[in-house]
C-alpha cells in the first residue's frame, strides 16, 4: 500500500457503478486502525525501558482517573501475536502503531537499546505476515522522563535528540516501513501537557506551552529531514484539529488561530499565525524561533494526518475568562450544542469532518490527507460475550459517509484508521473511557470484538457502506 499513488477523488454513485444509494470509496483508499504505545503496551519496567512523562504522571496521586496507570494496559507488549491475527480477522489492511522512545533510547539521547527494537521489528514482521500495511507515529506523547527533567519540549535540545531518535528507528525499520509520522496530536502535548497541566508532564505555565509548540514542530522538521536524508519513502504529522464555528468571526478567527492555524501554517505555509503571535506576546516573547527554523518545519510532507472527534463553537462573552487549554482565550465561551454526546462529552457531528476535510483541502492545496483518528467513547457492556455498541456503528457510519461527502467534493483523502483497536489507557481518564472496536476485560486481558468491529468488516471488505 501506497499513501502516495494517484487515484480519482471525484467519486459518485453515477460513476462508480455502485447500486443507488450505497457508497463504494475509491479502488486504493485503505481502512484500518490506531493505537498509541503507552496506552496499550504495558510492560512499563522490562527489557530495559525506562520511565516517560506519563509513567511519572500516571503515578501521581489524582492526576488521572481510579489512580490508573500504563503498567500492564492491555499487555499489548506479550500479547502482540494475537491483537494482529485479531487484526487481520477483522479485516485491517493498515495498522498506524506509536514507538516508544523509552524503549529505544531510555535516556532520551545515546545509543539505542537492541531489545526496545527487537519488539518493534518483531511486531512489523507480524504485520506483514498477515498482509497489514504498518504505519509508524514516533511520537505520541511519551517522552522519556531524562529529557523532561532538562526542559522537555520547552527546551530545543529535546527537538534535537527527537531527531537522532528517528534516525535510530528508521535504521532498524526502515526496509519494512514506508509510511511515517513523527507526532501525534502537538496541540495536546503542548496546551495539556504544558499550557494546563490536565496531561503529562503537568505543567500549567502558558508560555512553556508556545514554547513547546515551536519545539514539536523543530522536532517534526529535523526529525523529517534525518528520514528523508535515510531514505523513507512517506513522511508526514498528524494534527488534531476542528473546524469552529459560532456567531462572531473574530471569536472563530481567535480560536481557529490558537488550535488549528497555528500547526497548520508553519508545517504547510512556513509561517506562524501573524495574529497568533501577537495575541499571545503576553506569554512569550517568541525568541525561541531562530533563523532557518521556518524552513526545516515546513519542508513538504508527503500526507497529513488529520484526527477528529468533534467540532468546536464559540461566541464573545464579556467577562469570560480565557479557557485555560487555550491562552488567550478571554471573553471568549465555548459552548455545547444540542446534538448527542459520547461518553467523553464531545458532540457529535459527522458533518463536522466534511468541512474540515474541505478547509484544509483548499486552504493547504497539494497535501495528501488521511484520517489518522477518528471514534467514539461509549459506556460498553459485556453481555453473555458480546457487546452491542449500536451508538459507535452509528458514529462510524455517519462519519464515513461524511469522508465520502469529502471525497466526491475533490479531497485527495487516501484512507481512515479508525480510533482505536481496543479498549485501553485513555490518558488522564484512566480505563474509565472505552474507545476501542474490541472490548478488553483488564482482569483477564480477554479481547472480544464488539459488534461494531464486525460492521466494520463488512464496510472494509466491500470497500464503503451498503444502503
Amino acid at each position: 500500500m501506497s499513501l502516495s499513488t494517484g487515484m480519482s477523488t471525484e467519486l459518485s454513485a453515477e460513476t462508480s457503478g455502485e447500486p443507488a444509494g450505497d457508497l463504494t470509496f475509491p479502488p486504493g483508499f485503505f481502512w484500518g486502525t490506531a493505537t498509541a504505545a503507552y496506552q496499550i503496551e504495558g510492560a512499563a519496567r522490562e527489557d530495559g525501558r525506562a520511565p516517560s512523562i506519563w509513567d511519572t504522571f500516571s503515578r501521581t496521586p489524582g492526576k488521572v482517573v481510579g489512580g490508573h496507570t500504563g503498567e500492564v494496559a492491555c499487555d499489548h507488549y506479550h500479547r502482540y501475536r494475537e491483537d494482529v491475527a485479531m487484526m487481520a480477522d477483522l479485516g485491517m489492511q493498515a495498522y498506524r502503531f506509536s514507538i516508544a522512545w523509552p524503549r529505544i533510547q531510555p535516556d532520551g539521547s545515546g545509543p539505542a537499546n537492541p531489545r526496545g527494537l527487537d519488539f518493534y521489528e518483531r511486531l512489523v514482521d507480524e504485520l506483514h505476515d498477515h498482509g497489514i500495511t504498518p504505519i509508524v507515529t514516533l511520537y505520541h506523547w511519551d517522552l522519556p522522563q531524562s529529557l523532561e527533567d532538562r526542559g522537555g519540549w520547552t527546551s530545543r535540545e529535546t527537538a534535537e535528540r527527537f531527531a537522532e531518535y528517528a534516525a535510530v528507528v528508521y535504521g532498524r525499520l526502515g526496509d519494512r516501513v514506508q509510511t511515517w509520522t513523527t507526532l501525534n496530536e502537538p496541540w495536546c502535548s503542548s496546551f495539556l501537557g504544558y499550557g494546563c497541566g490536565i496531561h503529562a508532564p503537568g505543567r500549567a505555565e502558558p508560555g512553556a506551552a508556545f514554547a513547546a509548540v515551536h519545539h514539536l514542530l523543530l522536532g517534526h522538521g529535523l526529525a523529517t529531514a534525518e528520514l528523508r536524508a535515510a531514505g523513507a519513502a512517506q513522511v508526514g504529522i498528524t494534527l488534531n484539529l476542528a473546524p469552529i464555528s459560532g456567531p462572531d468571526p473574530e471569536a472563530i478567527a481567535i480560536i481557529d488561530g490558537l488550535h488549528n492555524r497555528i500547526f497548520l501554517d508553519p508545517v504547510l505555509k512556513g509561517e506562524y499565525p501573524a495574529d497568533v503571535v501577537e495575541r499571545t506576546r503576553r506569554f512569550t516573547d517568541w525568541s525561541f524561533v531562530r533563523d532557518g527554523d521556518l524552513d526545516l518545519i515546513s519542508a513538504p510532507v508527503d500526507l497529513l494526518g488529520i484526527n477528529y472527534y468533534s467540532p468546536t463553537r464559540v461566541e464573545t462573552r464579556a467577562g469570560q475568562p480565557a479557557n485555560p487549554v487555550h491562552p488567550g482565550s478571554e471573553g471568549i465561551a465555548f459552548v455545547q450544542g444540542e446534538e448527542e454526546k459520547t461518553a467523553m462529552g464531545w458532540s457529535v457531528v459527522p458533518s463536522g469532518l466534511t468541512e474540515l476535510l474541505t478547509r484544509v483541502a483548499r486552504d493547504y492545496p497539494g497535501t495528501p490527507l488521511v484520517i489518522t483518528e477518528n471514534g467514539a467513547a461509549f459506556d460498553d457492556v459485556l453481555t453473555d460475550g458480546r457487546v452491542a455498541d449500536e451508538r459507535r456503528i452509528a458514529y462510524l457510519d455517519g462519519h464515513f459517509r461524511a469522508a465520502h461527502a469529502a471525497l466526491t467534493a475533490g479531497v485527495d483523502l487516501r484512507g481512515y484508521l479508525v480510533w482505536s483497536l481496543m479498549d485501553n489507557f485513555e490518558w488522564a481518564e484512566g480505563y474509565a473511557k472505552r474507545f476501542g472496536l474490541v472490548h478488553v476485560d483488564y482482569a483477564s486481558q480477554r479481547r472480544t470484538p464488539k459488534d461494531s468491529a464486525l460492521w466494520y468488516r463488512e464496510v472494509i471488505r466491500n470497500n464503503g457502506l451498503r444502503a
